[in-house]
């Protein structure tokens, strides 16, 4: 790239502004945001702007001496109460599950299982209750649940079988949180499902351990233990480092009590719901029953939304929420929105390679009032992420405990709308002489009400060839043919929004023709023949 080449022109988004950024501290010891990257999106511009940057904030390297108890992060305690309360759940689980084409050596595989199990501590690690107060307790590799023993299945009942594997619910008290089985469609054709609770590794930590996974497979093959490098840091120093980059939130200089300040002005007078129709009542408590289907973006509009993104200095993420937000309020939810979106928090380049639970929850609040055009969403859209990405910090179980909404079991409290966009690397293996393919499984589960999921497509040059889409949704509240007309609208909307961002929100219908007309019937009761008579 030359000094003068845009950032987000050769495929930039805020996953790897977030990583450059992180980077830069490393190497150039210098403190420095994700907004300056978007503000300086070339390298001549950025160099100039770290010009007088102050000093980067301590990096997270190994603690020599850990506590005892060794305490949870506070993505962690949330999920250990949950536990704790609700007793196990299949809610939480991330699986990997893999279809295996070739000759495979099931004790090669056994053994680099326990290999990635053995590196990354947060794979064997219990939380025991001690007097209701939660700890960390890593154990040994060789406990763990990894039974590759071949069970036969059927070709035509493997989507019945995953869905009760990748069901197992884990006792985080007292079991190892991972867990490896291996289904046999063939001689030469099995499914490896591997479930990791997410109390130890989020969606981003299975590019990580796939690669891990890889590596063992390969050298255990041939003989050998796996050659790599050791990590520089695990969970556990995670845990200390981020409660001591946070502070006291009762001290006004710290990282915490400033950010949770800008969380408390951002989000001020945020709505507890938003108001959707929905095909069922709300129940008292969510069951997260809920199904999922695949919708795509063509390739054009992919295109058109690209481009749209760079003209305005926001990224696609920015525009798909925009979009989203026009299309919710569209079906009643207001002009205040709004939603939720993961961001990895691996603010730090020793987490790059390691499996953990990083992730973090932002609330992102979208302002539709009075007549803005989408140019002008987005520029709101733009600005108010920006501040986010800035205050990203702070756990979202605090600022929920500092925020103190409205509780209630039967919706997520902030949102209850997420919204992802997966443009970093997928979860690859490359084991030698077998034919590896992710196997799709439908869990039967959703964690909000709806989660809209879309992942880029570049054609061998790196353009845009089109987005995959992805709807969850609860079953408790929406029934199949009003999830699929959201999604279908979505897309439209898509479409019309990059074609014409000058103009106003209001005026960007998200129906069909066949739907307006639909419409306009059922506000009609049924034709009548009415016998003429004499008024008199």
């Amino acid at each position: 790239a030359g000094a003068d080449d845009d950032f987000f022109a050769l495929g930039g988004h805020s996953l790897l502004a977030t990583r450059l950024a992180a980077r830069l501290r490393t190497v150039l010891d210098v403190e420095i945001e994700v907004r300056t990257v978007f503000e300086h999106p070339t390298p001549a511009a950025l160099a100039a702007a770290l010009d007088g940057a102050g000093t980067a904030r301590a990096r997270l390297e190994r603690v020599a001496h850990r506590p005892d108890p060794m305490p949870l992060s506070p993505a962690q305690r949330r999920l250990w109460f949950l536990h704790r309360f609700e007793g196990p759940s299949a809610t939480y689980n991330v699986p990997l599950v893999l279809r295996l084409d070739g000759p495979l050596d099931t004790d090669a595989l056994t053994r680099a299982l326990t290999d990635v199990v053995e590196r990354h501590e947060s794979l064997r690690t219990v939380f025991p209750d001690t007097g209701g107060v939660p700890g960390q307790r890593v154990l040994d590799a060789a406990g763990a649940d990894l039974d590759l023993t071949p069970r036969d299945v059927a070709p035509d009942l493997l989507d019945a079988v995953l869905s009760a594997e990748t069901a197992y619910a884990f006792d985080v008290s007292a079991e190892r949180p991972v867990r490896a089985r291996m289904l046999r469609l063939g001689d030469d054709s099995h499914v490896l499902v591997l479930l990791v609770h997410h109390i130890a590794g989020d969606g981003w930590s299975l590019a990580p351990l796939a690669r891990d996974l890889g590596t063992a497979y390969r050298a255990r093959v041939a003989g050998e233990e796996p050659a790599w490098a050791g990590l520089p840091v695990q969970y556990a120093d995670y845990t200390l480092w981020q409660r001591e980059l946070l502070g006291d939130e009762e001290d006004p200089s710290g990282t915490a009590a400033r950010q949770l300040e800008f969380w408390r002005t951002a989000l001020a007078g945020l709505p507890d719901l938003l108001d959707l129709p929905l095909d069922r009542p709300r129940p008292a408590v969510a069951t997260h029953r809920g199904d999922a289907f695949a919708f795509p973006v063509d390739a054009a509009t992919h295109r058109a939304l690209a481009d749209l993104a760079r003209s305005r200095g926001c990224s696609l993420f920015m525009v798909l929420q925009a979009a989203l937000a026009v299309l919710l309020r569209a079906h009643g939810a207001g002009e205040d929105v709004p939603l939720g979106t993961p961001v990895a928090g691996r603010t730090d380049e020793a987490l790059d390679d390691l499996v953990g639970f990083f992730v973090n929850t932002l609330v992102l609040r979208t302002d539709l009032s009075g007549d803005p055009t989408f140019d002008e969403v987005l520029d709101r859209v733009r600005e108010f992420d920006l501040a986010a990405y800035a205050h990203q910090d702070v756990p979202f179980e605090r600022l929920v405990d500092a925020l103190d909404p409205e509780r209630a079991q039967n919706r997520h409290p902030l949102f209850q709308t997420m919204l992802v966009l997966q443009n970093q690397a997928g979860a690859s293996v490359d084991l030698p002489g077998l034919t590896v393919t992710e196997q799709p499984v439908r869990t039967g589960i959703s964690k909000f009400d709806l989660t809209f999921t879309f992942t880029e497509r570049r054609d061998e040059e790196g353009r845009p060839a089109g987005l995959d889409g992805h709807l969850e949704f609860a079953t408790d509240l929406f029934a199949p043919p009003t999830a699929h007309a959201l999604a279908a609208r979505l897309t439209r909307l898509l479409g019309a929004l990059a074609a014409a961002p000058d103009r106003p929100v209001r005026t960007v219908g998200v129906l069909t023709a066949d739907e307006r007309t639909a419409l306009v019937r059922s506000g009609h009761g049924p034709a009548r023949t009415v016998r003429a008579r004499t008024v008199p």
